[in-house]
């Protein structure tokens, strides 16, 4: 478990430019934004180091991905809003990959391929068909609990 996940996310000032040496990484639609120095982010196995599902994982910041982060699925897929000349170009397994998934767009990438190689200012977006709470047993913020009843084998 990585220092991050037990502490809530400390408050960004999105106003203020993010200051050298810093990663700024905004997830959207939750707006949920964390700085850390780059180079700093403990490693414990979420696709590749310095990716967005890294990011997300250390922070407790939800990202499907349900092949483990190994390129074998497009679960993780994003947008990349800003900042994409500070991310590493797709090699091929992940060009590849993506010509599976769904509504592909040209910034679109793989969260757990796509890595932040400098300090900056990042923003993702989840698409909204991409989310899957569910799955993970991870609710969606507000929704109501589903009951299935008594269930007989």
């Amino acid at each position: 478990m990585s220092a991050h996940e037990s502490k809530p996310l400390p408050p960004v000032d999105l106003s203020v430019p993010s200051a050298d040496g810093i990663v700024r990484v905004t997830f959207l639609p939750e707006n949920k934004s964390v700085e850390f120095p780059f180079g700093s982010l403990p490693y414990e196995g979420h696709g590749e180091p310095m990716s967005f599902l890294d990011v997300a994982e250390n922070y407790d910041i939800f990202l499907d991905h349900a092949c483990g982060g190994v390129c074998a699925c497009t679960t993780c897929h994003l947008h990349i809003k800003a900042g994409a000349s500070g991310i590493s170009e797709p090699e091929d397994k992940e060009l590849d990959r993506m010509e599976t998934a769904a509504d592909i767009q040209l910034n679109s990438r793989l969260g757990c391929q796509a890595i932040i190689e400098k300090p900056g200012a990042y923003v993702v977006e989840i698409p909204k068909w991409n989310r899957n709470y569910v799955q993970e047993g991870k609710p969606v913020a507000g929704a109501p609990a589903r009951d299935y009843g008594n269930i007989a084998e």
